[in-house]
């Protein structure tokens, strides 16, 4: 993962997603760390990534009964679910180090369906890809478009 110089001030780091100013925390370092690096040298668009929001706001799960819970990243792509235009294709959980974020993040993809996992911390990143309902595990995150063309 490219390590990117951000805007910060005292005690702050801007995350350019969201267009406003956050507590800098380890884990807050590596989420921007991590988006600047999906949008800039990935290819990601801007536009279809959401930061941070309560599981009950994915467009595809609105009208359920979901556990209160937020993701830190997800990034959408349109027209890779044959029921919905505008699908999550990855799901990322930014951590300091420790914890147990994969075991997490599959909790979270239980509801959300994502084609593709990730967590990154202070290492680095661990990516999976969910294909014929299981997953492999990939090397790096691919570029956007690689990405798409892989689900």
């Amino acid at each position: 993962m490219a390590t990117m110089v951000s805007c910060s001030r005292k005690g702050e780091v801007f995350d350019f997603i969201r267009s406003k100013w956050v507590a800098k925390t380890p884990e807050e370092q590596v989420r921007q760390a991590l988006l600047r690096h999906m949008v800039y040298d990935l290819g990601f668009p801007k536009e279809h990534i959401v930061v941070e929001q309560e599981l009950g706001r994915m467009p595809h799960l609105i009208a359920r009964s979901l556990p209160s819970r937020r993701f830190d990243i997800a990034c959408f792509a349109k027209d890779i679910h044959p029921e919905h235009p505008f699908y999550p294709l990855l799901l990322v959980e930014c951590k300091a180090l420790g914890g147990r974020p994969l075991e997490q993040l599959m909790g979270y993809n239980a509801h959300v369906k994502a084609y593709c996992l990730a967590v990154a911390d202070e290492r680095g990143l661990q990516v999976a890809l969910l294909r014929e309902g299981s997953y492999c595990f990939l090397e790096t995150l691919p570029p956007y478009k690689e990405l798409i063309c892989m689900i």
